[in-house]
């Protein structure tokens, strides 16, 4: 039995539940807290791939992720008029094994896995965190307080228990200039099984329509100075995504709308974690909370999937202190890689002149970018393994 048997993860997204999956089976009591109400339904797709593969299929999870998996098979970039300019086969970014899900499917399936085993808290969140010796102080804001031997942040972007105590947010994001918005929308938008894309300079807005789901999701990115400030309330950033994409062509205003409506909806800045660490004394990070790669490395999920069966494995193996240390140096040089890989897929995704756009669509429709991209994406890869 673990010397440091009382857990307690903070959000129960990917990186919380996969985490308390590896702790349980290893003999600790994981308490997952997650401030959502319920699972947290919608996002994009995404992607599984190498180790994280594996992981899944040892957690027993991989026939109901291929089972729920979308069959998107190419990015379509198109005019004003709706009209075809440029696609882009799916396949240029992906191999044979890779699964992509929806994110809300992936949490789903992850939580059903360990309900029986883990004690999930929904509606509540960790308010104060104090170390004192050999145990960590909670308080939570539902008014309650409790004692354990670990704490870990897998609360994502804005991570509660990073800022509270291991590194605040300032010094620990890093905008990449890029804003980004999504929601659920209807299937009337889009083509089925199809990424679709309309660009502007500096703009781009898409639906991502798998063919095996009942909903399509609505995507925006935008470009702005690194120091814009993002708003934290709906309204305002309705306002300021109704404000980036006024008088856009294709389908834009009627996606607006659909988007700016639906519960789900999501605006933030794309935004990278990088720290000198990911743990403090007896608190540690994992996922988005501690090594963030935007949505556009298309490795977030993997990662988190990957750092959260590493820790718990070394977590089981002895002291929480070598068991950071490891499982920090392991993946961090696959981090790095992977966070360098955002800059040419945002340059491929939202290009900031017509000049940039133009020169986009002739290198894809010349079949000249997809295999440049592959080969770029899978010497990232070799480098990251």
């Amino acid at each position: 039995m673990s010397t440091n048997p009382r857990i307690l993860i903070s959000g129960a997204s990917i990186a919380g539940p996969t985490l308390a999956y590896w702790l349980a089976r290893h003999g600790f009591r994981p308490t997952v807290v997650e401030q959502a109400p319920t699972l947290r339904a919608g996002g994009n797709g995404v992607d599984l791939r190498g180790a994280s593969i594996g992981i899944a299929e040892s957690m027993g999870v991989l026939p109901a992720l291929r089972e729920r998996a979308t069959d998107i098979r190419a990015l379509t970039f198109v005019d004003t008029d709706g009209q075809r300019v440029a696609t882009m086969p799916t396949s240029t970014f992906s191999e044979p094994g890779d699964l992509e899900v929806m994110r809300g499917d992936l949490a789903r399936v992850l939580y059903d896995t360990t309900a029986d085993d883990v004690d999930y808290r929904f509606g509540d969140s960790v308010d104060t965190i104090t170390q004192d010796g050999d145990v960590v102080q909670v308080g939570f804001a539902g008014g309650t307080s409790a004692e354990f031997d670990l704490v870990i942040g897998a609360d994502g972007l804005h991570s509660r228990v990073r800022n509270l105590a291991v590194l605040p947010e300032k010094d620990a994001a890093h905008p990449l200039g890029l804003g980004f918005a999504s929601a659920t929308v209807d299937v009337a938008f889009g083509a089925q099984r199809t990424v679709t894309l309309h660009n502007t300079p500096g703009r781009v807005a898409g639906v991502y329509r798998s063919g095996n789901h009942t909903a399509a999701q609505a995507f925006f990115a935008f470009r702005t100075s690194r120091e814009f400030e993002f708003p934290r309330d709906r309204q305002s950033q309705v306002d300021l995504l109704r404000e980036q994409f006024a008088g856009a062509g294709w389908e834009i205003p009627a996606l607006l709308d659909a988007a700016t409506a639906d519960p789900t909806f999501y605006l933030d800045a794309m935004t990278q974690i990088r720290m000198p660490a990911w743990s403090r004394g007896r608190i540690g990070l994992v996922g988005d909370a501690a090594y963030c790669p935007t949505a556009f490395s298309g490795a977030g999920a993997a990662l988190a999937v990957e750092g959260a069966h590493l820790l718990a494995t070394g977590l089981a193996a002895g002291a929480h202190e070598a068991a950071f240390a490891r499982y920090e140096s392991s993946l961090r040089p696959i981090v790095r890689a992977r966070q360098r890989s955002v800059g040419p897929g945002s340059a491929m995704l939202v290009p900031a002149t017509n000049t940039r756009i133009w020169l986009r669509n002739q290198l894809t429709r010349l079949m000249v970018l997809p295999p440049l991209a592959a080969r770029v994406f899978r010497a990232d890869r070799a480098a990251a393994a």
